[in-house]
């Protein structure tokens, strides 16, 4: 009967591939029988045990339909119980869509009954309103009367009375709001504006704390007062927070920039010096007074000494980039800025004052002036330093040139040499400018050191340009000056004296050789004046020696004696030269005479005709070298650097008697000169025997180099450039050279010792008569 029932309940599945999962299984199942079937059957002796395999499987197959036959009636009663379930629950939803719209209902008609209770409902308000009022209506009628008192307190400066009738009136208008609903009354409009009227006497009160703390701190102490109270008090959501204490401390450090930098610095000279001197005494004053005076009228947590150095440090320092974005500082201003900055700010005058505490430490902020800012005052000052030296030592040039064409005689100090201050004024522009930069820093100090070496070498340029257009204009006749050789000569003293004292501009910082192109230059400088003076004495002594050797100079000394004369009047102004400079004049002096001298007699003017007459020629020879020794003596140039003992070796070789010994006589002279080189030629065995044809002819293939002279600038074939070859350093090593840019005609008057080779060759031989 349930079976009947149960396959009746069960649903008629159409035949058809829609369990493929199933026909799978039947599959295997057939195909693992056959397998099992064939295994059975291979093998006769196993079909005795066929009916043992047919119950055996009867049972399997039984047994697999009853658990099947479970399993589906579980499924079946699941069913059963979840169709019951959606039927009630179908039930229940049907219930609650009527009881929604029975309540749907009811809203509606509540909200229409609702909009008849409206006018109602805002009567309700009003009325609660009006109580609210008509309890608060005798307050409200005062509030503008307080108002009024309020503001005449602020007015008089009576901060903590106005602040607590301030607040009294934001309780009252804050009691109010709640009852009419956040409602402003127009009673009240006047509270904004009164709390700001407020908040402004207490910032004016904090700005003047300086001047208050002195003359009147009990109105300090309230504005500050008043601004920790409304900091601690909150505020409705209504009302913007007030800030009175951010304000107050911003209005006292406004207060200190506008006392000290609020006033604009006026350019002027002086004006910045002035600036910088009133802020050295004022600074340290202010802080002093916040200390005493500020600090006490303010809570501890204000700070206030540190409040104080921060702004007046930030405030100086941002004045002091605004003057350095204007207009280029003057040198004196650019100066003064560095000094103060770098060393008066920070120094014990001002904030490293051991009366100040602490907390007026500025050493950890910022700089007042960045490494950009000193090196643009470092730079501005040098280049303006560098254009007044330029222009000073411009006038003293000026001055000293202007000195060179008057009529009157170089000055004299007191012991008879000439003097001149240029000297001393250009070595003390230059000194005074590094030893003041020295106060600044090391950095500045090398770059004004650096400044006055180049300034110095333009200005030994300009002096050594303004000396040859002197002398160009007056060897020229443009400008005779009526005492020019006295003024080469105190050139050369000026020049002695630079170099005598420009090592002031070395001091122990400097790395050694610093000075070496000054000195190089000042050396050149000497030079160019000892040539120049010493191209006078020759253009004065060149028509004398064209006289020499003549029958008149053999019989008479006379045309030597004015040479002497002349020699002697043209050096006697040596004297007035200093020390060593006037040796080396002197030497270089009777270093010309005596080439003047050897040259006139190798133009071979003079024929001697007989052994008499070379006799008389050699007596002549020696008593001009004895003159030449003794004027120079007199004039004070030692004997061991005196040219003349050349002569009276050429003496000997007049005075020759056998031919045969002129290579051993020679021989002895180059001994006894060792730096006369004869240069053989073969005119040189022609010349012999022939008495003084040959002896001229000799000496005149000589080149004498005796005594080493300074006055060889170079240009000899032995030195086309410094430093001298071999054969050229063992004539010119005791002295230092002139000038290598000297002219070929002056090198060939002042340097006949280093002639071009087509003039030292020997002269034309004379036809004299055989011996």
């Amino acid at each position: 009967m349930d079976s009947a029932a149960n396959n009746k309940m069960q649903p008629a599945f159409p035949p058809g591939p829609e369990w493929p999962e199933q026909e799978r299984a039947e599959q295997l199942a057939r195909g693992a029988a056959l397998k099992w079937a064939s295994g059975v059957f291979y093998r006769p002796e196993q079909l005795a045990r066929l009916g043992q395999y047919r119950s055996r499987e009867v049972q399997r197959t039984c047994s697999l339909e009853a658990r099947i036959k479970s399993v589906v009636q579980s499924y079946l009663e699941g069913v059963k119980t979840g169709v019951w379930q959606l039927a009630r629950a179908l039930e229940a939803v049907q219930g609650a869509r009527e009881a929604l719209g029975q309540a749907r209902g009811l809203l509606r008609d509540m909200a229409e009954a609702a909009k008849t209770l409206e006018p109602l409902q805002r009567q309700v308000v009003q009325h609660k309103q009006l109580q609210a009022m008509s309890q608060l209506l005798p307050r409200l009628r005062a509030v503008p009367a307080a108002v009024a008192h309020t503001q005449t307190l602020i007015d008089a400066q009576r901060l903590l009375e106005a602040y607590v009738s301030l607040r009294e009136l934001e309780q009252l208008q804050e009691e109010t709001r709640a009852p009419l609903g956040g409602l402003e009354l127009p009673v009240f409009e006047g509270l904004g504006p009164l709390a700001e009227a407020l908040g402004q006497a207490v910032e004016e009160a904090a700005g003047a704390a300086g001047h208050l703390a002195r003359e009147d701190p009990s109105l300090l102490v309230a504005a500050v007062r008043v601004a920790e109270v409304d900091a601690g008090h909150t505020t409705s959501l209504e009302q913007p927070p007030r800030n009175w204490r951010q304000r107050c401390l911003q209005a006292l450090q406004g207060g200190l920039e506008r006392i000290h930098f609020g006033t604009p610095l006026r350019p002027g000279p002086g004006a910045l010096a002035e600036w910088l001197e009133a802020l050295r005494v004022a600074l340290p004053a202010e802080l002093a007074t916040a200390e005493a005076l500020v600090a006490p009228c303010c809570p501890p947590h204000y700070q206030v000494v540190q409040l104080w150095a921060h702004t007046l440090h930030s405030g100086l320092r941002r004045c002091l980039q605004q003057l350095l974005e204007g207009p280029e500082l003057e040198a004196a201003d650019a100066f003064t800025l560095l000094h103060w900055a770098l060393h008066v700010y920070l120094g014990p005058e001002m904030m490293g004052s051991l009366e100040l505490g602490p907390e007026a430490d500025v050493s950890d902020l910022e700089p007042l002036l960045t490494l950009e800012n000193i090196e643009q005052l470092e730079a501005t000052f040098v280049a303006k330093v560098q254009a007044s030296v330029a222009q000073w030592l411009q006038k003293a040039l000026d001055g000293e040139v202007a000195e060179w064409s008057r009529d009157q005689e170089p000055d004299t100090d007191p012991s008879g040499f000439y003097h001149s201050p240029m000297p001393a004024i250009v070595l003390q522009i230059l000194e005074e400018n590094i030893r003041v930069t020295s106060m600044v820093s090391e950095s500045l100090q090398r770059r004004v050191h650096g400044m006055a070496l180049s300034e110095l070498n333009a200005f030994l340029r300009s002096f050594s340009d303004a000396l040859i257009r002197f002398s160009r204009d007056h060897l020229r006749g443009e400008a005779m000056a009526p005492h020019y050789v006295l003024y080469l000569l105190a050139t050369l003293n000026h020049q002695l004296a630079l170099s005598s004292s420009v090592s002031v501009l070395q001091p122990d910082w400097v790395a050694p050789g610093t000075l070496a192109p000054v000195e190089a230059a000042l050396d050149e400088l000497q030079r160019r004046i000892c040539r120049l003076v010493l191209e006078a004495l020759l253009a004065e002594l060149q028509p004398l020696f064209e006289a020499l050797p003549s029958r008149r100079w053999l019989s008479s000394p006379e045309l030597l004696d004015d040479v002497c004369k002349r020699t002697a009047r043209f050096c006697q102004d040596f004297r007035h030269v200093r020390k060593p400079a006037v040796q080396l004049l002197l030497a270089e002096a009777e270093h010309i005479v005596v080439l003047q001298y050897l040259r006139a007699l190798m133009q071979g003017r003079l024929v001697c005709r007989n052994a008499e007459e070379r006799t008389q020629a050699a007596e002549r020879l020696r008593q001009d070298a004895a003159q030449l020794q003794e004027l120079f003596l007199s004039l004070g140039l030692e004997e061991s650097v005196q040219c003349a003992p050349v002569l009276l070796a050429l003496r000997e070789l007049l005075n020759l008697r056998d031919p045969t010994l002129l290579g051993l006589e020679v021989a002895g002279l180059r001994q006894q000169f060792p730096d006369v080189r004869c240069e053989d030629s073969p005119e040189g065995e022609k010349g012999r025997g022939r008495g003084w044809t040959g002896l001229m002819h000799l000496v005149s293939s000589a080149r004498i180099t005796s005594p080493p002279s300074w006055t060889c600038a170079g240009t000899c074939r032995e030195s086309s450039a410094w430093p001298h070859s071999a054969p050229c350093r063992s004539a010119h090593s005791h002295r230092p050279k002139l000038d290598a840019a000297h002219s070929s005609a002056s090198c060939q008057h002042l340097h006949p010792r280093c002639l071009p080779a087509s003039l030292r060759g020997p002269v034309p031989d004379l036809q004299l008569p055989a011996k």
